[in-house]
């Protein structure tokens, strides 16, 4: 079996959802002070490649310690989205409806990780996250979110708020945001991206890998 990362590396000044927690790794022990490495990590329950429990938009939503290990394990599709221009909506005209446990959404906007325009990726209709729940599937995404980022390029008909979020967390979907490092790989694997086991948690950070014959 052949294994990939698909997920970023945690570390000081990494790109976050605007208002979102800065991150920092700094050095809390040292060798040479103290004969052995501890860091210092401070992070939001959403950096870097992560999931979205459905308490992260649902008051009544599931926490990530109240969903199953093998809610982490998905029988995932991939479907090359590359090519749209920044902040272009994708709908649900774009995604298959095939026997599947999670869409890959590829973007390709991993490319611009830590460029100013990483904010202003491409991004999910409403009707195209309805089509992913009505099918049962969890969604995941190579860009910052799977609704559009607010910033100032935004243009003036863009959905406001988080509706992709809404119909997808609503109905007890996941979502995987920030992946990278999709190019290449086979149309169907294995995903796995077990999060950090936080009580209470609306979402926390995964290690996503791609397994594949």
């Amino acid at each position: 079996m052949n294994h990939r990362d698909l997920t970023h590396a945690v570390e000081s000044g990494m790109p976050v959802f605007p208002g979102d927690p800065e991150v920092r790794v700094d050095p809390h022990a040292t060798h040479e002070a103290d004969g052995y490495r501890v860091s210092a990590v401070a992070c939001g329950s959403h950096t870097g490649t992560h999931v979205d429990a459905p308490s992260h938009t649902e008051p009544d939503g599931r926490d990530v310690d109240a969903l199953g290990v093998d809610r982490f394990v998905r029988d995932a599709v991939r479907v090359d989205c590359r090519g749209r221009a920044p902040r272009a909506p994708i709908g649900a005209d774009a995604l298959p409806a095939v026997d599947a446990d999670l869409l890959v959404v590829q973007t390709g906007w991993d490319d611009h990780w830590g460029e100013d325009r990483y904010v202003d990726h491409p991004y999910l209709t409403a009707d195209a996250a309805a089509f992913c729940a009505d099918r049962g599937y969890d969604v995941a995404v190579d860009a910052l979110n799977v609704d559009p980022t607010p910033t100032d390029d935004a243009p003036p008909d863009e959905p406001a708020g988080v509706p992709a979020h809404h119909a997808l967390l609503g109905d007890d979907r996941l979502i995987f945001e920030n992946l990278t490092g999709l190019a290449g790989l086979p149309d169907r694997f294995e995903f796995l991206a077990f999060p950090l086991n936080l009580a209470g948690g609306d979402g926390a950070p995964v290690r996503a890998v791609a397994r594949y014959e």
